[in-house]
């Protein structure tokens, strides 16, 4: 056994013990708390949610608009996950799982609320006196000081958590494969292809949020425009099977499944694998959303988390949708329970070239390359933020060449290794921020109800 291979072992090890029914529970169970404490906010106050995108609020402190505050946040989301991870999830679960990723993504927007709006109530200033938001600056000013042992446990996880390297490695994986005949993929062929990624990721990495947020803000509507765009043709020219795959998903969601034991037990599978590969995807709990919005130029805490709950609705709901809707459609491309997170990428990839021949594999990863460019903006700066914050800005603005520097390194691992690693940090960042936003949802529903209050009354 190689040394990667002894290293991935023990990564994975330990991410499987920190990952599982705990980290599981923790989200989940927060998520549904947050929906019965926020009076079902995500459902009654959508309508709201949208209205406040159109919202501009100059005279505030900030960075950021509050759209280009959602565009970030949902370029990180929106990537590998929403093809790669619905096609896992289906060949575990089947079509039903799509149901429990819908339920998943109603609890995530109700934990993005309180994230957004606690993120605006404890606003904080940098080194530099730049403002600046996140779960550090949420613990030790909403908590106290004496809380600051665990801000710092979670940037120092979030110094890792943020370094893409799963978005490199597969995009180096799809390229190289895409293009090249199998034995002629080398460590030299992926670590060229990996500083190729990197000098496109530091063009606009290097500029910093501002820069960040303009291109996310452009670059986010059109590609989900353009997916959607593409999953659009593949429905109409194959519509006769749309209601039997809508069929499939409402009864596989409630209907025990003999590859997976048959009984009651199957059916919680297919529920745990559906609302777990959400969870990945709209990171509701995680704390990287709370950064941008709390860079946002917004005065109104409750608007900003009203537009922070839209991410989810988008991640988790629409985008996996689509996904599952053509991958299921071509339901003869699906293959046994158990695939790696590559192999879901290629199942995703092999569908679409059967639903639209010749070009169908070729849009796909086009697509699937601006998913993946997105998300490497948006995490560098989160790791920048994580860094700023541990060692002051001046100094923490040298972060993001380690974080280049870790996309090439990425390109040529195991991606086992490096799937085991992003599963263990996403879980050391979401501990603390979770017990952040429990023992601060008292303050964040206070705020909530005059904001409401205050609403009613503007209207009457």
């Amino acid at each position: 056994m190689g040394i990667w291979d002894k290293i991935a072992g023990l990564v994975v090890a330990v991410s499987d013990a920190v990952c599982g029914y705990p980290f599981f529970i923790l989200l989940v169970g927060g998520g549904l708390f947050f929906l019965f404490y926020s009076g079902f906010a995500p459902v009654r106050h959508y309508g709201k949610a949208i209205q406040a995108l159109r919202v501009r609020d100059s005279s505030s402190a900030g960075q950021i608009s509050s759209f280009e505050a959602l565009s970030t946040a949902i370029a990180a989301t929106v990537g590998m996950g929403n093809i790669a991870g619905v096609a896992i999830a289906i060949s575990i679960g089947g079509a039903g799982t799509i149901f429990w990723m819908w339920v998943s993504a109603l609890l995530g927007m109700a934990t993005k609320f309180f994230e957004g709006t606690l993120a605006v109530m404890y606003k904080g200033r940098d080194s530099d006196g730049e403002v600046q938001g996140g779960p550090m600056y949420v613990i030790t000013g909403g908590l106290g000081k004496r809380w600051k042992p665990l801000a710092v446990f979670f940037a120092v996880s979030g110094l890792f958590g943020t370094l893409c390297t799963m978005q490199s490695n597969q995009i180096t994986e799809a390229i190289t494969t895409t293009f090249i005949p199998a034995e002629k993929i080398t460590v030299t062929v992926r670590l060229i292809t990996g500083l190729i990624i990197t000098a496109l990721v530091a063009v606009v990495a290097l500029g910093g949020i501002r820069r960040i947020g303009k291109v996310a803000s452009k670059m986010t509507p059109f590609m989900v425009a353009a997916y959607f765009l593409l999953v659009f043709y593949i429905l109409v020219t194959h519509i006769r099977a749309v209601p039997g795959v809508f069929r499939d998903i409402f009864v596989g969601a409630f209907t025990p499944r003999a590859a997976l034991g048959g009984g009651i037990a199957s059916v919680i599978t297919v529920a745990l694998t559906g609302v777990r590969r959400a969870v990945f995807v709209n990171e509701a709990g995680v704390g990287t959303a709370s950064m941008v919005h709390g860079a946002s130029r917004n005065s109104e805490p409750v608007r900003e988390g009203l537009v922070a709950m839209l991410g989810p609705s988008i991640d988790s709901g629409l985008v996996c949708t689509l996904t599952a809707l053509a991958i299921l459609i071509q339901k003869d491309v699906l293959p046994v329970a158990g695939m790696s997170s590559m192999q879901g990428l290629q199942l995703a990839l092999n569908s679409f070239a059967a639903s639209v021949p010749v070009v169908g594999r070729y849009l796909l990863l086009a697509i699937l390359l601006i998913f993946a460019f997105s998300t490497m903006f948006s995490y560098s700066y989160y790791g920048t933020k994580c860094a700023s914050w541990l060692f002051g800005a001046e100094k923490g603005k040298y972060y993001i060449y380690f974080y280049l520097c870790m996309i090439i390194v990425a390109a040529v691992v195991p991606l086992r290794a490096v799937v085991g690693f992003v599963d263990l940090t996403f879980a050391l960042m979401a501990f603390p921020n979770m017990i952040a936003l429990f023992a601060l949802a008292p303050k964040a529903k206070k705020e909530m109800k005059k904001y409401f209050n205050k609403e009613k009354n503007n209207e009457s």
